[in-house]
């Protein structure tokens, strides 16, 4: 094997190093098994929980080992990042641990909060550019101006190596795992985790996972041109071009990547909440996304899932939470058909009390409403306790005259 190319630069010896110097720097964190979302998926479910690092991502391991090898005179330079979240906030962190001048340049539209979380780290922030690309010029050029070391996301050896201490530590923690399911972005986490695992366990399927919207690992590997963008809330994993280094590591070791869908992984990010009560950015759920959506492939096998983070907005969760009630059935739309005249609304208001639905809104449609002209449309926001709950409530109103027309969330 040519010893130049990118699948070369890393080795399992280089993954052991990088795990004995970030002992006790970095937490080794759980991976358990999941009884609930195994009996969902169809397989036996291991969860690891890197939402847990004190950054909450596993952004924190390639980070740090990548700060550890900086010399004397590289410390005292200081270093520079570009992000727009988890790999800012691990550069931040650790580089103000050690004590290292660190500046992380971040897109115009990042979130505040990541941004206080960053510069409450001790890193100076420089907010450039409308996409991560823009951000990327902007570190690019004050690396040249003021002789910064470059702390790359993903597409560098040492981070590469830090990454991949979460595959040693899931096969000690469960040396039969038949698969691993790894979000990629720019590819540094599966690109570590597959050489690790790999040499360790010859056998071990390594699958990565992407969003539909942010495919270029699959696109990549399929000799495809190309083509991202939009909105996802997998943003984590939402990158452009993915690393030299990490494409040929990719190439040689992983298996196979699967690609999810946005609304996948918004019901994976819920079901590990409702379920093992953890919160999951969405290219941290990607996995279970992945798991969900073929129970055929992965059926009786033991599977590690990389809960990659927990950085996700307070309201994009709540959000979440609301949708997936309303896919489940549990809150429903309905519109009926009401005579426009006094009592009409609260007949209707005591029928679904007592079929033991509760109102969250009700909104009349009399200048837009499909009815005739003395009579109107309501629609009413319910909630109930299952989709069968929801149409038990639906036919409480049907049987007792009404016209009723579900808008949302009831079949």
């Amino acid at each position: 094997m040519d010893s130049n190319t990118g699948a070369d630069k890393v080795t399992l010896e280089d993954v052991r190093a990088a795990a004995l110097a970030l002992g006790g720097q970095v937490i080794d964190t759980p991976c358990i098994p999941s009884r609930t979302l195994s009996r969902i998926a169809g397989c036996e479910i291991w969860v690891k929980f890197e939402n847990l690092q004190f950054t909450a991502s596993f952004k924190e391991r390639g980070a740090l080992n990548r700060l550890l090898s900086l010399t004397e005179e590289e410390r005292r330079r200081g270093v520079i990042a570009m992000s727009a979240g988890n790999h800012a906030q691990g550069v931040a962190y650790h580089a103000g641990r050690l004590g290292i001048p660190a500046t992380i340049v971040m897109p115009e539209g990042t979130p505040f909060i990541k941004v206080e979380h960053t510069e409450n780290f001790g890193a100076k922030v420089v907010l450039k550019g409308a996409v991560l690309a823009e951000a990327a010029a902007e570190a690019e050029r004050l690396q040249k101006e003021h002789g910064y070391v470059f702390v790359h996301p993903y597409d560098d050896p040492l981070v590469i190596a830090g990454q991949g201490t979460v595959a040693l530590e899931m096969l000690n923690a469960a040396p039969d795992l038949d698969v691993l399911l790894v979000p990629v972005g720019g590819g540094g986490l599966i690109s570590g985790m597959a050489i690790a695992a790999k040499a360790r366990k010859p056998d071990i399927e390594v699958i990565g996972v992407e969003v539909t919207a942010y495919p270029p690992m699959y696109q990549a590997l399929n000799n495809l041109p190309v083509s991202v963008g939009g909105d996802t809330i997998a943003e984590g994993i939402a990158v452009k071009n993915v690393g030299a280094t990490t494409l040929e590591i990719v190439r040689r070791k992983v298996d196979d990547i699967i690609l999810v869908e946005d609304w996948e992984v918004e019901r994976a990010v819920a079901l590990f909440l409702n379920i093992e009560k953890t919160v999951s950015e969405g290219a941290g759920a990607a996995g279970l996304a992945a798991a969900l959506k073929h129970p055929e492939r992965f059926a009786g096998r033991k599977v590690g899932l990389v809960l990659s983070g927990g950085n996700i907005d307070s309201r994009v969760l709540a959000s979440v939470i609301l949708r997936q009630l309303v896919r489940e059935g549990r809150i429903v739309t309905l519109r009926v058909v009401i005579p426009d005249r006094p009592g009409a609304l609260g007949r209707i208001t005591t029928l679904i009390g007592e079929a033991g639905g509760n109102i969250i809104e009700a909104v009349h449609q009399r200048l837009f409403s499909t009815a005739n002209v003395k009579a109107t449309d309501i629609d009413i926001t319910v909630e109930c306790r299952s989709a069968n709950h929801a149409g038990r409530v639906v036919e409480a109103l049907r049987s007792n005259g009404f016209q009723v027309k579900a808008l949302a969330g009831e079949s």
